[in-house]
């Protein structure tokens, strides 16, 4: 993984590159950079497949492309041997190499080749056209901005803000060209919202549960396929215990991390099934009044979103990273997605069959800006990269054939997937239902305290050149019945919350904070040599 720049026309200006590139400093280990004339190109290499060889910015053998490339492309053993077998002659180990010697070949068919997470644009050096590729689901980011005579191009909106321009992104699952005198001309690979169709329905139980079993074994066999330590990000919950169950077996080398308050539900399932497993368990303690106004303005500017949950997500999300890369763990695990394509909310179970493919193809198209966002900045912030082993391609588009029945079953959601690992899974972990990222860690509530300012830091760092903080799309569902084209609609019309109702989330809020205090304020106070009650 890494973070990439490039600034492509005759008006690029070494000393604005420079600075640019050095915002992106986190998200790796060391800045390569290679300077041409009309094209400048850099990258911040977080250093894992071919640690010592893998230097960017790669140019073909013949010279004519050079290419930065954020993230890994985890079949490149088999197209190395595949294009080897062509006359391919490679120089390193790297899946960097590979990713270019597939583009000299296939061309824009590169892209039904490559099974991994990714962003990365190819230059002709001569012309100074590039192609430009994003991963199916957008795991990886790429943005892009223009100034008069130079198209930039970055993996962050905090490298491009500096510039003033609008800034777009390259949308998920998309690629094309982009010459120095125009805009990219962008088009989809594969169309996130109608994955699945036109495929058989996969109704009968056991068949299900054995596609399912096989497609996320082989999702995460190939994101374990790493000499490095690997970390899971452990909540307890269904996903992420799966996640850490497989690392534990296949891997010799696994750490489990969970962040929460000390008597949150996520610390006491996480640390049964790490002592049950006998893996490292690392355990970030924190209480709600550790969470300060700096803790959230970090939180924004690492993470770049848009909507009030998922930075509450972020402000949570940043002490667990934080602590991996002290513990110098460079490749997670993350079980995000899995509730995006089995049913792990309320939502695709109160409407019909039609309706409700239409919202899990809608979350599905929107985790680029929302999950994968969040999960992206606050990992790669600490020089971290983490897998997300449920959006594999191939399980996304089978968790699509599957009905909605198979979802939610006997009252538990992602039925269909404790089935498939019944065997595995330990019943404490099989039973648990499900609770949102912040809720379940206990630190929901005081991150909500600062709801009120957060479009206002979002703007102090400049994002809103692309696009500004709106209003939790969910909870628009949510009023809207589920349904999801009055809540478009509603979302268009009113897109960030009132000052009425931002005054009373933050009373509720409030609340909830002064309860512990108050019970502190009016209980019995305790002698501190035998913790008795002091006389009345």
């Amino acid at each position: 993984m890494c973070g990439i720049m490039l600034s492509i026309g005759p008006e690029a200006d070494p000393a604005i590159f420079r600075r640019m590139l050095g915002t992106l400093a986190p998200r790796g280990e060391v800045t390569e950079t290679r300077h041409e004339s009309g094209l400048l190109a850099g990258t911040r290499r977080l250093r894992v497949v071919d640690r010592e060889r893998a230097v960017q910015p790669w140019v073909s053998t013949d010279e004519r492309w050079l290419l930065c490339y954020n993230g890994e492309v985890f079949n490149h053993h088999e197209l190395r041997a595949e294009l080897s077998s062509l006359g391919h002659r490679f120089r390193s180990a790297s899946d960097t190499e590979v990713v270019l010697a597939a583009f000299e070949h296939w061309g824009e068919q590169v892209v039904t080749r490559l099974r991994g997470e990714y962003a990365f644009a190819v230059v002709e050096r001569a012309t100074g056209r590039a192609y430009l590729v994003r991963d199916p689901l957008g795991v990886k980011p790429l943005y892009w901005a223009r100034t008069p005579g130079c198209l930039h191009l970055a993996s962050e909106i905090k490298a491009l803000v500096r510039l003033g321009a609008p800034v777009a992104e390259v949308p998920p699952g998309h690629h094309g060209w982009a010459d120095t005198g125009g805009h990219p001309q962008l088009r989809p690979y594969v169309d996130l919202l109608a994955l699945g169709a036109g495929r058989p329905v996969v109704a009968d139980p056991d068949e299900a549960a054995l596609l399912v079993r096989t497609a996320l074994t082989d999702s995460l066999r190939v994101r374990l396929d790493t000499d490095l330590t690997v970390g899971v990000v452990l909540s307890g919950g269904l996903d992420s215990s799966l996640a850490l169950l497989h690392a534990a077996q296949s891997h010799p080398d696994c750490v489990a991390i969970t962040v929460g308050v000390p008597e949150s539900p996520d610390l006491a399932y996480a640390r049964r099934l790490a002592k049950d497993l006998g893996v490292a368990h690392e355990v970030v303690e924190l209480r709600p009044r550790d969470i300060r106004l700096a803790d959230v303005r970090e939180a924004i500017r690492i993470s770049e979103l848009t909507e009030y949950g998922d930075i509450i997500n972020a402000i949570v999300s940043v002490p667990i990273f934080r602590r991996l890369r002290e513990l110098g763990v460079k490749v997670v695990l993350t079980g995000d997605g899995s509730d995006e394509l089995f049913g792990g909310y309320p939502m695709y179970h109160e409407v019909g069959p039609e309706a409700s493919r239409r919202l899990f193809l809608h979350k599905i198209r929107n985790l680029c800006r929302t999950e994968l966002q969040r999960v992206d900045r606050t990992s790669m912030a600490f020089g971290v990269e983490a897998r997300v082993p449920f959006l594999d391609l191939a399980l996304v588009e089978l968790a699509m054939r599957l009905p909605i029945e198979l979802k939610l079953r006997d009252g538990q959601e992602k039925w269909i997937v404790r089935r498939a690992f019944a065997d595995m899974l330990p019943d404490y972990i099989r039973r648990r239902p499900k609770n949102p990222m912040s809720y379940s860690s206990g630190l929901h509530e005081r991150a909500r305290l600062y709801k009120p300012l957060f479009a206002r830091l979002h703007r102090s760092f400049g994002y809103h050149l692309l696009e500004p903080v709106r209003r939790d799309f969910d909870s628009v569902l949510t009023r809207c019945g589920n349904d999801l084209d009055a809540a478009l609609a509603a979302g268009r019309a009113r897109p960030d919350y009132t000052v009425l109702e931002h005054a009373r989330d933050l009373v509720g809020a409030a609340k909830w904070n002064a309860t512990p205090l108050v019970r502190r304020l009016v209980s019995p106070r305790r002698n501190r040599g035998d913790g008795a009650p002091l006389p009345g």
